[in-house]
């Protein structure tokens, strides 16, 4: 469960640095003004963020994820690593089971982390260098949160967060499953690494499809208050006013830029955890310099079964 735990944090740092832009763009589309919209798309969104706000802006509030996902990721891992473990057969509806209690116990750490995330993201929105900073980073943003709402605060968007990280993670362990097994993915196929990276970058796809609605309004609830005046009431009336104002397409804002990158990020992670797996478990199965290494399935090198991140 160690080796989990250590993939999951390696893994989880080169996800973040490769999709942090990304995020910034989906989460400034998703929560912006639709009476006075400030970006017209994603491409637009990437190129007003960089001319206001230089190519800094893209990377406002990565602070709480680099540190957080790298935690996400081992809990992620080593629940789902052992959670396969407790289940003893590796079945498609046993991946989805392991993935989902990963994805609902990750949540304690995941909602807070996103929260500091969003709310530094919105900072100083269209300004190169922001007149009043509300917040000086993420850890000073979850204090201040702390102090004027307490945990019910930091924990703003809990039950949402639940609703897209539990099924979430089901369907991404899911879909790498069965790729991987369709794909043929072994250590002796030379197309390994590429089968790797295709299986990852479509798993995160395929769960951030199953479930952006609901990080539509996640992003809004957290983003709430940030200009001093509080819009929702809660889940559903975020829903009835986003509904009421935008139509269904509200929830499909900023999917484009989650996508592009779903895809980059997850295949990066995956690929990086099964061949941090498969180095360090063949070295423990051949502590003799001198001998060949045996052949090791796939399968037996994820966490027991396979790894994760969206």
């Amino acid at each position: 469960m160690a080796l989990d735990f250590a993939a999951g944090c390696v893994g989880g740092a080169a996800g973040v640095l490769v999709g942090h832009p990304f995020d910034t763009v989906k989460v400034r589309l998703q929560v912006q003004n639709v009476d006075k919209p400030l970006y017209r798309g994603t491409y637009h969104c990437f190129q007003s963020i960089i001319r206001q706000e230089s190519a800094l802006g893209l990377y406002k509030g990565l602070g709480s994820p680099l540190m957080g996902l790298t935690f996400i990721n081992a809990i992620v891992f080593g629940v789902q690593g052992n959670a396969m473990r407790k289940l003893g057969r590796d079945t498609p509806l046993n991946q989805f089971l392991a993935g989902a209690s990963a994805g609902a116990i990750q949540c304690v750490i995941c909602c807070p982390m996103e929260l500091a995330k969003t709310r530094m993201q919105m900072q100083g929105t269209g300004e190169k260098k922001s007149k009043r900073k509300l917040y000086k980073n993420s850890l000073d943003c979850l204090v201040r949160i702390y102090r004027k709402e307490g945990l019910r605060g930091i924990n703003r968007g809990m039950v949402t967060t639940l609703l897209r990280e539990t099924p979430g993670f089901g369907v991404y362990f899911l879909t790498y499953d069965v790729l991987t097994r369709h794909l043929g993915c072994e250590p002796e196929d030379s197309y390994m690494i590429p089968k790797l990276l295709f299986a990852g970058g479509m798993s995160g796809i395929a769960s951030w499809i199953s479930t952006y609605p609901v990080d539509v309004i996640k992003s809004r609830l957290q983003a709430d208050g940030v200009g001093g005046v509080n819009k929702y009431s809660g889940i559903m009336d975020c829903v009835r006013q986003s509904l009421q104002k935008e139509g269904w397409r509200v929830f499909t804002r900023g999917l484009t830029s989650t996508l592009l990158r779903a895809f980059p990020v997850n295949a990066t992670t995956f690929a990086t955890v099964t061949l941090f797996l498969m180095y360090m478990r063949e070295g423990e199965e051949c502590p003799i310099q001198d001998s060949e290494p045996p052949s090791v399935p796939l399968q037996s090198l994820q966490p027991q079964s396979q790894p994760s991140s969206m």
